[in-house]
């Protein structure tokens, strides 16, 4: 099996994220875009399954190039939630906001590393 722990730490981190979308969902629920159609439990499950399921793919080594690409991709479909949040929590207290705006630029080393993962994995 090769080994490669950016692979794994970022397999680690999506499936982690994944399962927190069912263990603690009411604060995915919130940050779902309210223009999507549905109940927001719905997104905040779909993408909870998405996560994981790209977390497995990135761990398999057969499948880690794919699951690495899915893994950039959902970081950015992702985005629009971390925007919605950031300004929702725009009157919440400094930590909170704090928390929220620090979302936005975390997406682009998401990507960038997710990307490194997908080149490495050739």
């Amino acid at each position: 099996m090769t080994r490669s722990w950016p692979a794994v730490a970022l397999a680690a981190l999506c499936v982690g994220a994944g399962i927190t979308h069912f263990a603690a969902p009411r604060p995915y629920d919130s940050i779902v875009p309210r223009a999507l159609p549905g109940e927001p439990r719905t997104w905040t499950h779909l993408s909870g399954v998405a996560e994981i399921a790209v977390g497995v793919a990135v761990a398999v080594p057969r499948t880690r190039r794919l699951g690495a690409t899915l893994a950039a991709a959902l970081f950015v479909a992702v985005f629009p939630a971390n925007v919605t949040m950031a300004w929702r929590y725009r009157t919440k207290p400094a930590k909170a906001r704090a928390v929220a705006y620090g979302r936005l630029p975390l997406q682009v080393p998401l990507v960038l590393w997710a990307l490194r993962v997908r080149r490495s994995s050739s």
